[in-house]
């Protein structure tokens, strides 16, 4: 099982808290060109009634409902979950001005404890490709959904950010063996035809947006946040140097391209 889907290794080394989450979220803060923001633009395909129940599936620290909360009537009765504690945690902390209008869970995607036909709406946020049987998940997501109920899935392309594997690679050619074996089991171009059989697809919408980095040390924050953090472990002195001398190279901005989107499903 490789370590985007090992549960154990997620829960204890990725998500126990939101730090190296947010190494992450900062880099796409700072340096993404689109000023509208992923988080609005995902919301901005929420067109629903006013009552309506909704879950969401990996909220991590409720950043969508954060960056929103201006924007969500009142009338909706919201589930965040999941399936690390430290985010739900983490989440109910962001969100504390408002708790009351929320509720939060720990939630493995794959065992949904709730009821037959409870929700209008589930969200995927960003995290199906970590879950080991999503035809179970798949399964147990329609099993929660009312007939006609939406499902939105967020996800990555197949080339999202592809420059950093290619700096990395020129930074250590042993790292290539580590992107030839990295798995994407579930992204814009492949996760339509996975949800085929629960779902009618009606929208797959890209986000348009890139990185243009002019510094390094998000950058490198970035980079010791994700699964690679062993593999660069001790090497971390000469990889700000080496960005660094890209960067310089490319003339202070180091371009990347971002594939993201909304896959948006209808319950059968």
């Amino acid at each position: 099982m490789s370590k985007i889907q090992d549960s154990s290794y997620l829960q204890q080394e990725q998500y126990h808290s939101a730090d190296k989450l947010n190494a992450r979220i900062t880099l796409h803060r700072q340096f993404s060109t689109n000023e509208h923001g992923w988080f609005r633009w995902v919301f901005d395909h929420f067109r629903l009634h006013s009552n309506v129940k909704i879950l969401e599936l990996g909220c991590g620290p409720g950043d969508l409902w954060k960056e929103n909360v201006q924007r969500i009537p009142l009338e909706w009765d919201i589930t965040l979950s999941d399936f690390s504690r430290g985010m739900v945690v983490k989440a109910s902390d962001n969100l504390i001005e408002s708790n009351g209008r929320y509720s939060f869970a720990v939630i493995d995607a794959q065992e949904i404890p709730f009821t037959a036909q409870q929700f209008d709406v589930v969200i995927a946020n960003h995290f199906l490709y970590h879950v080991p049987d999503r035809q179970k998940a798949f399964s147990e997501i329609q099993r929660v959904l009312k007939h006609g109920g939406l499902f939105f899935a967020t996800t990555i392309g197949e080339r999202h950010l592809e420059e950093i594997s290619e700096l990395l690679v020129k930074f250590d050619s042993n790292l290539e063996d580590v992107f030839k074996s990295d798995e994407r089991p579930f992204t814009l171009e492949n996760g339509s035809q996975q949800l085929q059989d629960w779902f009618d697809i009606e929208e797959v919408d890209r986000y348009p947006d890139s990185l243009q980095v002019t510094e390094t040390r998000p950058l490198a924050a970035y980079l010791l946040s994700t699964v690679l953090d062993e593999q660069v472990q001790g090497k971390e002195e000469q990889m700000m140097s080496y960005l660094e001398e890209q960067m310089a190279a490319e003339g202070g901005v180091i371009q990347i391209k971002k594939v993201s989107g909304l896959i948006t499903g209808v319950r059968r």
